[in-house]
């Protein structure tokens, strides 16, 4: 069962990474899973980065891009794409689309900024 939530969730940018968040659902009452909504201007690069402890995926809901994680070759993301990043594995995307790239990046654990580290 699901309650209505009367707070809207608010996007903030994340200057660490470059890029803008929506947190959907990120709760102690919920510790398996987190949704948030990231946006990346058009010709913008979020920065590298990995999650420790974490398994991240990204699916693509409006615009396209170009994916890079771990050592694998670069690949071009568009809508409905699905992302899997293994904790650990350093990723970044860059918006190469001329509308904003926008996605929603799950993660199992929640997300927990302790786990994020710079790579």
């Amino acid at each position: 069962m699901t309650t209505p939530n009367s707070d809207q969730p608010t996007e903030y940018f994340f200057g660490t990474e470059g890029c803008y968040i929506t947190e959907l659902s990120n709760t102690a009452a919920d510790p398996e899973v987190s949704i948030a909504q990231a946006r990346v201007a058009p010709g913008v690069t979020t920065a590298w980065h990995k999650l420790k402890d974490t398994t991240e995926r990204y699916l693509i809901t409006s615009g396209e891009g170009r994916v890079e994680v771990g050592n694998d070759a670069p690949r071009a993301v568009t809508i409905g794409d699905v992302v899997l990043i293994a904790p650990m594995e350093r990723q970044r995307i860059t918006n190469t689309g001329t509308v904003d790239l926008v996605f929603l990046a799950i993660c199992s654990p929640r997300f927990d900024m302790d786990n994020y580290l710079s790579a």
